[in-house]
């Protein structure tokens, strides 16, 4: 039998030490107290505190003597620099009140000080004490010889309180040295503490053992009172100091987190203020949370962590894992320790309910110690394993935080580094193409930037300290130059302008074109969407890591010597079997880590393609195609889940191993125990091996449900660090990568070159792979060749043009160092000198969700007179007037609210509102009319704010800007230079399209798209994206119900009931096991161990278990099977209901949060919130067997518990109140970041061009913060919750014990059961509390879903609004009495307008900005609310279905919006032809003629389009959406046309198409832009004011005297031209 370490002997020391001192009686005799004897040797304990004493004190010389050598040289440093700045402030002296106040404040406050006051009355209480038993000690004769002092060790101890009493007395004095001065007082006195409950408190709970100082009377309790109060409650209880990380910036109310004493920060009392003020309001506002510490914010953090973790903070490669365990090293120690004293504390439950039972097996002959104190045990046992659990999961939590807080401004960061491109799928294997003979176009990089398929930033982290390059030459603000030698490129930060020449001494080379491995369908856009999404909260999931690889095996190993001094050796063969089947769970981990990584490539393509999707969710709304679109994300959705079932079947396998493991080895454990060794299975022994066996159980689980998170942790983070380091960069970065040592510093040419702007001898591609043709829709790589030199001139405006797609855009994207720089010889150059700062605009106009004037300010200083000049010199007075709110009005995301024209001027008002020195248009023009066009030349462009300010401006329109220039370049098709002058005309005579195109562009009209400029109903705030509502209360039934219904299908109330019910069974049989353990027990204390008939026993157990395991298994199984068929159901749902939603509601909800509910939201239906429902239900069903159990034998004990269960429900209501309102604002502050985070990719050009990096780092920082402080707070409210029902717990256990021990007479076996349940039931309620707030949480999505579920819908397809099958049969089109309006309450924007169009005409639709051009559009396909009749055909527009009628319906946009893949599929998204009808239609658009013409190579239907159609300009993507349209044959073609976006030639192509290819019974209107391009239609129907004004043919109304359409034409620069196509 091996031996019992339970029979706890406590000897006691003293019985060696009979020191005889003796105290006076009254009657003269004296009294012995002290004795002494021979054993000298055995020193008497109270001497420690001395020792402890000289220990700190010779701790404090050394630090005093450190300190005054460190002084002495600090001393002198300051006295060199009062010296040299001597001060004469004269102040008044301050009262000595004031100084005392002054001194008391340098502790932290009256508070503290009091508390050193009073510690100080302590240790003189204390002295007094010690004096009168010394006194008392020194009534017997003194006798000087070796012994003196042992014979009173009072002395030893009288020292001690003397040397504490100047220790606090110096505390309060000398302020610079309390701290120290304390710590050591407080160790002083905790060590007398403790000698003191070792002599005299610990006897107590002995039956043997009496106090060593009794004699002392009343004196010894005091001692240790004020010994307790000194040492142990004033330093637990005195709030702490907060010192602020930036001294000169401190908070100004740190968080009550910082300053709590430690009393308060162990039991998180600080949290208290918060949970009452939450139970008192309806919802806590995010300003009512604790404010963040400065710790916490990201700005601190990142300055301490991307020296670890950023790749340009490193000199080395280095995995982002070992980067974080090095910035976290503090904390990890920390949860080390924490996680150490957690494995010890979880067994003193099983030890106290062993020596309970044992007790009442054996009464007084169980061990020396008293029952009571191991109740007292059962109590404070587990109180203090709670204090040290809830201490590392409050350090968890908090490197939780900070981590998400890294992460997410690590991939913002780096995000903003890496190489724009637009991405395409590719074929894995690259085809030869015999067709393929030139080189392809390029898009332009507005094209890549608005459509974001892929990024990149020059920009880079805060400042660093290492001497190589890193975050301050990264280039994080506005840098002085853009200056590229072999290797810079536009974010270099110098500090003069530089032109770098390929010379080898001057700059490292340049970095080599490099062959990279294509992935298929890769888009970066989604996947730093899921970076900052799914991936970090997976990785998140995996910082608990420490409790698996440290807390787990060494339980293990705790729980295996435990349970071999109660069973010997017959539990090293329940470890036998525990090791033989351990590698299970880890080849089942390993299988669920392939499933996963499988899972999450199809959950990426999901999240692409609804991202895609609702980026162009405008189009497919108008194109009818909300049905189709649908179906093809189901599929993609049914894919997904596919592997999710997969991955959902291992985990449930891993479980259930998990779960019969440890009852298969409890099983063979007793078994060995009573038959083998034929040793008595008592009660002590079952139940108390019971509670290892479930922390075992507990152990094996957590190596199951814990793997898998760690597995998921892994490829997240695997991901993220890969992208990290792996991801294409800028040519800065690059070089930074392989040269971190070297700065990138070139030679320096003279003073006048310094400010040159232009290129030499240079060559610029997109990419670094020369194989990559993603970017141009032939696939072959593009590249701008610049040869000789080309400079352009200072203080002037430069033209850059050339036909479509030769490379203008990419002239300006060099310069700014966006292309990889390729030298092609050694004095190979570009130059683009920031000192004096840079502006650009861009031809996509990106502007923020912001105001318009904050988006023209861009950060700069408000200067009245300088803005309203840029406001009337970019004809923004008037759009302004339109608004209620004027410059106040939000522009929405992505300029929603706004025109194409109006965003395009509100860009190009930033740029020269700026203060910047060089300004780059691309293309302005483009998206103006022509009145004003002319008004941006003549007043801007020669203007006095532009005047002596570089000005490189891409245009088409030569005509109108060829005036005003004093230096144009052109580029050919090929991307060289084929002139450069001063003289427009050279270039034009050069080439005769170019002068083609610029004796048409004459006309030079509108370009933008007019989403809602006829939108009047502006609110006088000028907001318009609303706030995302935040639900208040308890999660409603309604979206509870949405997950049910998921759950039961088509009985989800038959469901639940049987689920429920199967729970309960499932509940009371797992009790069982223990009851039917304690049945076999008491056999034992009734009958000799050889007549019990242990094989009985065993096999009901065995039996009584495997029905448990295979319940298990089959309710597990079939819940699951029914949580995918919910996640497939809630997904549909939101699916289809986001598309079937109105266009207003499009305009007003960001997408991002659309994208948000898809991603996040959806990743919580898939995971967490199926699994907390399951959990919520199966904690009710075990509270309720478990409290049934413990009433069933302790009847009495019903009304503690149902005192303790309402005990706890009243705890748990207040942490839900408060939790629920926390989460909540918690959920709502991640969108903002991701809307930031989105809207910063989408612009980066442009950011990355003014240099304004940092601020947006900043707002990226500042928003992160806001999101941390309602996460720190969320997680210090479930420490608050958890040591509450801990301490709960502890008391119900204990009182149990108490009751079993001395108010009942129930058997051992029963009240082991008992105590049993009782440790249970205490940990239901806490778990039942945890997983139902988890749940609400949770279900947080649910609600934010169901929001997105309840929106305003347009009309559903029904079946009496199918339409004839072959309707329309002609284009016929007739529009009677037509009013519309964009919202319900909102003013009319078409007002009563008729007409009548006969199938074929031609129409084109003129008016101002404002007149209802594109409300009328839209008001024909019924996006916006109408009144009146329209009829198509003959039939009611607004008696047909909604996919029915814009099926039959197409409309080209201005800006045509493409998907991602080939070119088939933007043809034909959905199969319905075959190819030969999609390459006559291209034909027909003449697509392939213009190639041919253009040499070109050809754009196949195989052809890769990139999101958005990046990778084409803009006159491709018109000509595809042409062909679309021919490919769809609708007899009704609604074209708003793209004007200057394209060149002449493009243009003729698309007119001659539409004159010629369309059916004679195709219906035109053309939203005209373009005067030219409608003066031959049939009819022109002129708009003002949303009514018609006139409506006839082009020579009827130029005919017309004081016609509005006369007097356009009249005051063009084209009249005589446009009169001829009119026929007049």
């Amino acid at each position: 039998m091996a031996p019992n370490w339970f029979n706890l002997q406590t000897e006691s020391t003293f019985s060696q030490q009979t020191f005889n001192y003796a105290l006076p009686n009254p009657d003269g005799s004296h009294q012995s107290v002290w004795s002494v004897t021979s054993n000298i040797s055995n020193i008497d304990t109270r001497i420690l505190p001395l020792g402890v004493a000289v220990f700190t004190f010779a701790v404090l010389v050394i630090q005093a003597i450190a300190y005054g050598i460190f002084s002495r040289f600090r001393s002198e440093d300051e006295v060199e620099i009062d010296e040299a700045e001597p001060t004469t402030v004269v102040t008044r002296q301050p009262s000595l009140y004031d100084r005392f106040m002054v001194h008391v404040q340098g502790y932290g406050g009256p508070i503290i000080y009091a508390c050193f006051v009073g510690r100080l009355v302590c240790v003189l209480a204390l002295v007094y004490l010690s004096d009168t038993t010394i006194r008392q000690c020194m009534l017997q004769p003194l006798v000087l010889d070796e012994h003196w002092a042992i014979r009173c060790p009072e002395y030893f101890l009288g020292l001690t309180f003397i040397y504490s009493t100047f220790l606090s007395f110096f505390v309060l004095v000398s302020q610079p040295w309390h701290i120290t001065l304390t710590r050591a007082n407080t160790i002083v006195l905790l060590s007398a503490f403790c000698v003191y409950t070792y002599r005299d408190i610990w006897p107590l709970a002995t039956y043997t053992e009496h106090p060593a100082d009794a004699a002392e009377g009343k004196i010894l309790y005091i001692k240790i009172a004020l010994l307790g109060l000194a040492g142990l409650v004033i330093p637990m209880c005195m709030p702490r100091v907060y010192f602020p990380v930036d001294p000169l910036k401190p908070m100004p109310i740190p968080p009550a987190e910082i300053t709590a004493s430690w009393l308060s920060r162990v039991t998180y009392t600080y949290i208290d203020p918060l949970i009452m003020l939450a139970s008192g309001v309806s919802h806590l506002a995010h300003d009512q949370l604790p404010p963040l510490s400065d710790e916490d914010r990201a700005v601190n953090q990142k300055k301490w962590s991307f020296k670890h973790m950023d790749p340009f903070g490193l000199k080395r490669r280095r995995h982002l894992f070992w980067g974080a365990l090095v910035h976290f090293r503090v904390e990890l120690l920390i949860m080390t320790i924490s996680a150490i004293l957690v494995c010890l504390l979880e067994f003193v439950a099983p030890i106290g309910i062993n020596q309970v039972l044992r007790y009442l097996e054996k009464g007084n002959t169980s061990g020396n110690l008293r029952p009571w104190f191991w109740i007292a045990w059962l109590f404070w046992g587990p109180i203090f394993a709670s204090l040290a659990t809830h201490w590392y999961l409050y350090y968890y939590t908090f490197i939780r935080v900070r981590m998400e807080a890294i992460i997410t401004q690590l991939v913002f960061e780096h995000s903003l580094r890496i190489r724009m491109k637009a991405e395409a799928a590719s074929d894995g294997e690259k085809k030869a193409d015999s067709n393929a003979n030139s080189e392809a176009t390029t898009p332009t990089a507005s094209q890549t930037s608005s459509k974001a398929a892929s990024v990149v930033s020059a920009e880079g982290s805060e400042e660093g300290e290492d001497t190589h390059l890193t975050r301050s030459e990264a280039g994080t603000s506005v840098t002085d130059s853009t200056v590229v030698g072999a290797s810079r490129s536009a974010s270099d930060a110098t500090q003069a302008t530089i032109k770098g020449k390929t010379k080898s001494k001057a700059t490292p080379s340049a970095p080599p074109i490099q062959k990279k491995k294509k992935h298929s369908g890769e888009n970066l856009l989604g996947k730093i969407n899921n970076y900052v999404t799914t991936d970090l909260q997976n990785l998140l999931e995996g910082v608990d890591f420490l409790k698996f690889f440290i807390g787990v095996p060494f339980q293990i190993v705790i729980a295996t010597i435990f349970l071999y001094q109660l069973l010997g050796w017959s539990a090293l063969v329940g470890l036998t079997i525990t090791v033989v089947f351990s590698p299970v769970a880890g080849i089942l981990g390993n299988k669920v880590n392939k499933l996963q990584v499988d899972k999450m490539k199809k959950t990426d393509e999901r999240v692409q393609s609804i991202t895609e999707a609702v980026g162009v969710l405008r189009m497919i709304k108008l194109f009818g195609w909300e049905g189709k679109m649908t179906k093809r994300i189901e599929q993609k959705r049914e894919e997904e889940l596919s592997w999710l079932w997969k991955v959902k079947v291992l985990r449930i396998m891993t479980s259930a191993t998990s779960l019969t493991i440890p009852t298969v080895t409890m099983l063979v454990t007793y078994m060995s125990y009573a038959v083998l060794m034929k040793e008595e299975l008592t009660a002590s022994t079952i139940f108390s091996s019971m509670a290892v066996f479930s922390i075992l159980r507990e152990q094996l689980f957590r190596i199951s449900w814990q793997t898998m998170l760690i597995i998921d942790a892994k490829v997240s983070l695997d991901r993220v660090n890969d992208f990290i380091h792996d991801a294409e960069l800028l040519d800065t970065f690059e070089n930074l990568k392989e040269h971190p040592e070297k700065p990138q510093l070139t030679e320096t040419s003279s003073d006048n070159e310094d400010l040159n702007i232009g290129f030499k001898n240079a060559t610029f591609s997109w990419s670094l792979d020369e194989e990559d043709g993603s970017l141009t829709p032939s696939s072959r790589h593009y590249r701008l060749h610049i040869e000789e030199e080309v400079l352009f001139k200072r203080g002037k405006i430069n033209l850059i043009i050339g036909p479509t797609g030769c490379g203008k855009t990419s002239m300006l994207m060099a310069l700014l160092g966006e292309m990889h720089f390729m030298p092609a010889n050694p004095d190979s150059w570009f130059n683009l000198p920031r000192k004096d700062g840079v502006a650009y605009a861009s031809q996509e106009s990106w502007v923020q969700n912001a105001t318009i004037r904050d988006n023209i300010l861009f950060g700069s200083p408000y200067n009245e007179e300088r803005y309203k000049k840029v406001i009337d010199q970019c004809a923004l007075q008037r759009d302004l007037e339109l608004f209620e709110a004027g410059d106040a009005t939000e522009v929405g995301e992505r300029g929603l609210t706004l025109s194409g024209g109006q965003k395009a001027r509100v860009t190009l008002a930033r740029a020269v509102y700026s203060f910047a020195k060089i300004i780059l248009l691309d293309d302005i023009l483009a998206a103006l009319d022509v009145h004003t066009s002319s008004w941006i030349v003549d007043q801007c462009l020669k203007g006095d704010i532009l005047e002596g300010r570089t000005v490189l401006l891409v245009t088409h329109n030569v005509a109108l800007a060829g005036p005003v220039a004093d230096f144009v370049v052109s580029l050919g098709l090929d991307g060289s230079v084929v002139s450069q002058g001063t003289d427009v005309a050279v270039p034009l005579k050069a080439d005769p399209a170019l002068a083609a195109e610029a004796a048409a562009d004459k006309e030079e009209t509108a370009a933008g798209k007019a989403d809602s400029e006829e939108d009047s109903n502006k609110a006088t705030t000028g907001k318009l994206i609303m706030a995302e509502e935040i639900v208040h209360g308890h999660v409603s039934w309604k979206s509870m119900k949405l997950l049910i219904d998921g759950l039961g299908g088509n009985s989800p109330t038959f469901f639940f009931i049987a689920w429920v019910l199967s729970f309960f069974v499932m509940s009371f049989s797992k009790n069982l096991e223990p009851w039917f353990l304690g049945v076999w027990a008491s056999q034992f204390e009734t009958h000799p161990a050889s007549e019990v008939d242990n094989v009985l026993y065993i096999s009901v157990f065995s039996g009584i278990a495997i029905f448990n395991i295979l319940g298990f298994l089959c309710l597990t199984f079939y819940y699951n099977w029914r949580a995918i068929a919910a996640s497939r159901y809630i997904h549909n749902k939101l699916v289809s209901s986001v598309f079937g939603s109105t266009l207003r509601w499009l305009d007003e909800t960001p997408a991002a949060r659309i994208t948000a509910r898809c991603t996040n939201d959806i990743r919580t239906v898939d995971g967490q919130l199926p699994q907390d429902f399951w959990w919520v239900i199966e904690m009710i069903t075990v509270m309720v067997a478990k409290l049934g159990v413990i009433v069933l034998f302790t009847p009495v004990f019903i009304f503690p518990g149902v005192i303790v269960a309402a005990v706890g429900w009243f705890i748990g209501q207040l942490y839900l109140k408060t939790q629920l309102c926390v989460k909540r604002e918690l959920s709502n502050a991640r969108s903002p970041l991701l809307a930031h985070f989105s809207a910063a990719i989408h612009g980066i050009v442009s950011i990355r061009a003014y240099g304004a990096q940092e601020s947006f780092q900043q707002e990226s920082m500042k928003r992160i913060d806001f999101y941390s402080q309602a996460a720190r707070t969320s997680w210090n409210i479930n420490r608050w919750v958890g040591f509450r029902i801990d301490v709960l717990g502890a008391a119900f256990t204990s009182g149990l014990a108490a009751y079993l021990v001395y108010g009942s007479n129930v058997g051992a076996s029963n009240s082991g059961l008992s105590l049993n349940m009782a440790v249970s039931f205490a940990m239901a309620i806490f778990w039942l509390i945890r997983i139902y707030n988890d749940l609400e949480v949770e279900s947080n999505s649910l609600e934010r879903i169901q929001g997105y579920v309840d929106i305003e819908h347009e009309p559903q397809p029904s079946d009496e609004g199918k339409a004839p099958a072959a309707w329309p049969t002609s284009g016929d089109l007739r529009v009677e009495n037509l009013s519309a309006r964009y919202s319900q309450n909102g003013p009319k924007v078409l007002h009563e307008i008729n007409f009548h169009v006969k199938s074929g005409e031609r129409i084109g639709v003129v008016g101002r900005t404002g007149s209802g051009k594109s409300s009328l559009t839209l008001a024909l396909l019924r996006c916006i609310i109408t009144e009146g009749t329209v009829y198509l055909d003959g039939l009611p527009t607004n008696k047909v279905n909604l996919d029915s009628l814009r099926s039959n319906i197409t409309i080209i946009p201005q800006m045509p919006e493409l998907i991602s893949g080939t070119l088939r599929q933007n043809l034909d998204p959905f199969d319905q032809n075959d190819d030969a009808v999609l390459n006559d239609a291209l034909r027909a658009a003449g697509l392939f003629s213009l190639q041919d013409e253009a040499g070109e190579a050809r754009i196949t239907l195989d052809t890769k389009i990139a999101g958005g159609g990046g990778n084409l300009s803009v006159g491709q993507r018109q000509i595809i959406a042409l062909a679309r349209a021919m490919v769809r044959g609708s007899k009704l073609l609604i074209l708003d046309e793209a004007t200057s976006a394209i060149d002449y030639k493009t243009d003729a192509v698309i007119q001659s198409t539409l004159r010629s290819q369309l059916g004679k019974d195709t219906t035109v209107i053309t939203i005209a832009h373009r005067l030219q391009t409608i003066m031959d239609a049939d009819k022109i129907l002129v708009l003002d004011g949303g009514k018609i004004v006139e409506f006839d043919s082009p020579k009827f109304l130029l005919g017309k005297e004081k016609g509005l359409l006369k007097a356009l034409v009249d005051g063009s620069g084209d009249k005589n031209t446009l009169y001829t196509l009119a026929g007049c």
